[in-house]
């Protein structure tokens, strides 16, 4: 085995410590078969041998008995494969439902830039497709490698006894097989594992073009999408193709091995029976044992394909799960208290890890308790990514963020942004229900509680005016409403989390005027007595704030009132004028 697979192997062993027992019967149950398997050519030989030496002591009792064991035998073979096919394959899912079960935490605790970088598409095959590999891999591996070696060990104690000369012949065979075959299994692992990761790519393709269907639509490109998706269906083909060429190959080698394997039993089998140094009983029985085998070689090779797709599987688990935690609590992380709002940036600088440009330079700023702060500036001067800083989805570069006082390093994650509240442009609904959208601000959150939330945000009329109230399903990403109500009941959210701190990120920017107009209400009544960041490029809807700060490449250029910021006749008035006129 070669180091690269030992170290797979190695990482996906503990995922069997729980089941460990299970294991344990299923290979006892597997080595009852091979007892089974084992036994019958004995049987053979041994009838053989007294129907041509002593057929007068073969006598009809003496065969029934001997059928009436082999029978109870099978009986026992019965049980013992309905243990491996039930239980044991039931281990296999347990084993793929645990590895579900990590990669998916896993994934929830990587940090947004993991996300920037991935396709959903990707991520989709590895916690599906490849995973469900696992499970055969799961259960067939051990077990298919406990009978072959028992049978491989027990068929060569027996077949030495008979004649040690042929014994040494047949298996001489065995390198040479292995080698050949080795030559073509590299060349399918690597092609299973390219195969994996197109049919990721074209998981992402299809996904991308269905989300944006309507788009397609509008600019009448479906020849566009369809092209997408031919290329990228014929390159999985393609790969495919040479898999299965490997495949062929291999497969192909061990069969013609087989045959010589076959043929040099026979022929020399039947030289030495000429000779007198074996007798036709025991020829037949080498002859069952030898096809015994070659059969658990031959279901070692057809398990080959099984086994490589289940190494792809776990090394791309394994790949996913290697990705480091960016953000996570500290060793010493405490529970954030409940928080009054006081948030505090000291000399913080932040530049993304693929970029070695700062988006944000030294910024200091304070902003008290129940303070409506609006952040304006161009586009890529930082607004978004300094609020970003405050829940940590980004960490700082250089620097501190506190709330109260707290440096938010120090906090356990969960206590923290639990207290925290953002309404976005671009609003996500789950496909689900409207009750179960707003509810998602406070799980386990009661009916009343709920509509009391959809009430504060404006929401509650058009929610009952809906075909089935708050049970009506919204459809995935909440395409059944519109832009207006999706931020509404979006809204309605964080009403129901009712935090103490909330980032408005472009909250209404998408919207027409007379949504804008309901969901300014909203956020305003949801503002109010909170520690409030808002990020706008309308800056009408912002003069009311208590501070706005001017953001650009250098960072904070100006802060103060709105009257005062006209008055300074600076960047910010340069800008107000601008999108006045």
């Amino acid at each position: 085995m070669n180091e690269r697979n030992r170290k797979l192997l190695l990482r996906f062993a503990p995922y069997f410590k729980k089941y460990k027992w299970i294991l344990v019967l299923d290979l006892f149950c597997a080595a009852l078969t091979t007892v089974c398997e084992l036994t019958l050519p004995l049987i053979i030989r041994y009838l053989t041998d007294m129907g041509m030496n002593d057929i007068e002591a073969l006598t009809v009792e003496r065969i029934l008995l001997l059928g009436a064991f082999y029978l109870g035998l099978r009986v026992v073979d019965l049980v013992a494969n309905y243990f491996m096919a039930n239980v044991g394959h039931m281990m296999g899912a347990k084993i793929e439902t645990d590895m579900r079960k990590d990669l998916f935490s896993h994934l929830q605790n990587l940090s947004y830039s993991y996300y920037d970088n991935t396709k959903i598409g990707q991520i989709m095959a590895r916690i599906t497709s490849d995973l469900f590999d696992v499970t055969e891999f799961a259960h067939h591996c051990p077990e298919e490698y406990f009978i072959a070696a028992l049978k491989i060990g027990v068929s060569f104690t027996i077949l030495a006894q008979t004649d040690p000369l042929l014994t040494i012949l047949v298996f001489a065979l065995l390198p040479l097989m292995l080698l050949a075959s080795m030559k073509f299994n590299g060349k399918m692992r690597d092609a299973f594992k390219r195969s994996r990761n197109q049919i990721g790519e074209l998981n992402a393709q299809v996904e991308d073009s269905l989300l944006g269907m309507r788009v397609v639509k509008s600019f009448a490109n479906e020849d566009v999408e369809e092209e997408k998706f031919r290329k990228g269906n014929e390159g999985f083909l393609e790969i495919k193709r040479e898999a299965y060429r490997y495949m062929a190959g291999f497969f192909s080698t061990i069969r013609f091995f087989d045959g010589v394997m076959y043929i040099v039993v026979v022929i020399v089998g039947a030289l030495f029976m000429v000779e007198r140094r074996i007798g036709a009983p025991d020829l037949v029985a080498y002859l069952l044992y030898v096809s015994m085998l070659l059969q658990s070689i031959r279901r070692i090779v057809e398990f080959t394909e099984q086994f490589q797709r289940g190494m792809t599987g776990i090394e791309r688990f394994a790949e996913i799960m290697d990705e480091p935690v960016e953000i996570d609590d500290a060793p010493d992380a405490v529970p954030l208290p409940a928080v009054r709002g006081e948030v505090r940036f000291d000399k913080v600088s932040f530049k993304y890890s693929d970029n070695n440009r700062h988006i944000l330079s030294n910024i200091d700023l304070v902003v008290k308790e129940g303070e409506n702060v609006a952040l304006v500036g161009p586009s890529g001067s930082g607004k978004t990514t300094l609020c970003n800083l405050i829940p940590r989805f980004y960490d700082v570069t250089d620097g501190r963020v506190l709330i109260d006082g707290h440096d938010i390093k120090g906090v356990t994650i969960q206590s923290l942004r639990s207290q925290i509240g953002i309404v976005q442009q671009d609003v996500y609904l789950f496909s689900g229900t409207v009750l179960e959208n707003i509810a998602y601000g406070k799980p386990g959150a009661s009916r009343e509680e709920v509509e009391e939330a959809a009430k504060n945000a404006d929401a509650h009329e058009f929610i009952i005016a809906l075909p089935q109230g708050y049970d009506t399903y919204v459809g995935e990403r909440g395409v059944k409403l519109s832009g207006g109500q999706k931020q509404r009941v979006s809204i309605a959210r964080v009403f129901l989390k009712n935090p103490p701190i909330l980032i408005l990120d472009e909250a209404t920017s998408a919207l027409d005027n007379e949504s804008e107009a309901m969901v300014k209400q909203s956020l305003a009544r949801l503002a109010k007595g909170r520690t409030t960041f808002t990020i706008a490029h309308r800056l009408t809807t912002i003069k009311n704030a208590s501070v706005i700060l001017v953001l650009t490449e250098n960072g904070i250029e100006e802060q103060g009132s709105h009257e005062a910021l006209l008055a300074k006749d600076g960047v910010y008035a340069h800008l107000y004028r601008m999108y006045s006129g």
